[in-house]
């Protein structure tokens, strides 16, 4: 019997349940008083048990005086469970396998070696529909120079970062000159460039002298966000260094050992 009792609990019975039920397939009809007797639950817990098993369908009343119950057939009852189970499963299958896909959004994808990672950096560009947002370095310019100018003059709002030559333009730029360049590539590891487009896609990459570039390219909606304010910010304060000059913003990180740390990223000597 406590085999039966285990299956049953799979399909949701408490064991309670599968005890009072499993009363009224031996004898019915018959009174909540004598299921509590024959099954061995608690009178205090018997109308709460043969509650739930209406609630089922797994037990009906009989019009009597006082009210019996009876059980619904084991056959009927397993076909029941049977069909409400599939019902269930055909729904979780069709619904999950949905967000399943949603989910797709947020993969980060691995992109590796400077040509991959130029082709995927350009086919953002080709791709953006709104606007663009990039951070970037003098020696990957001329490999996306042509595509920003055209985007351009389609009509599409490019800003840009660049850690370069002040002659060079790529779409409304602003030039990052609050420090050496020498001092944030040391920092990074490396040329890090960012390509954001229309609030959906980003693309972060680095480049480095004598090894592979690596870059990942999500839809995730966090790291987008983060990307283009990393952008904004860089902005802003290239339009502070303008105002104030790279002398006086130099000297200002240069001199205090935490703001050092931050922009270099070592410790204060």
């Amino acid at each position: 019997m406590e085999d039966i009792y285990k299956e049953l609990q799979k399909l949701g019975f408490s064991q309670y349940e599968c005890k009072a039920y499993i009363s009224l397939l031996k004898h019915s009809p018959i009174t909540g008083y004598e299921i509590s007797k024959r099954s061995g639950v608690p009178r205090s817990m018997i109308y709460e048990v043969i509650g739930k098993l209406l609630d089922k369908g797994a037990v009906h009343t009989v019009p009597s005086e006082p009210v019996t119950y009876a059980p619904l057939p084991a056959k009927d009852l397993i076909g029941r469970l049977r069909n409400n189970f599939e019902q269930s499963f055909d729904y979780l299958e069709k619904k999950l396998t949905a967000l399943e896909s949603e989910q797709e959004v947020d993969v980060i994808r691995r992109i590796s070696s400077d040509e991959h990672v130029l082709m995927e950096i350009n086919e953002m560009i080709e791709g953006a529909k709104e606007e663009l947002w990039l951070s970037v370095w003098e020696p990957q310019v001329e490999f996306i120079q042509e595509r920003i100018d055209r985007r351009v003059k389609e009509g599409i709002p490019v800003f840009s970062v660049l850690f370069g030559k002040a002659e060079t333009q790529v779409g409304i730029t602003y030039h990052h000159d609050y420090m050496a360049p020498e001092v944030a590539e040391e920092r990074m590891g490396g040329h890090l460039t960012i390509v954001a487009r229309d609030k959906e896609e980003v693309l972060i990459a680095n480049f480095g002298p004598n090894r592979v570039a690596w870059a990942v390219k999500t839809q995730d909606p966090a790291l987008v966000l983060v990307a283009i304010e990393y952008i904004r910010h860089d902005i802003m304060f290239a339009e502070v260094t303008k105002v104030l000059g790279p002398e006086k913003v130099e000297a200002l990180w240069r001199n205090k050992p935490d703001l050092y740390q931050v922009v270099t990223g070592k410790r204060f000597m």
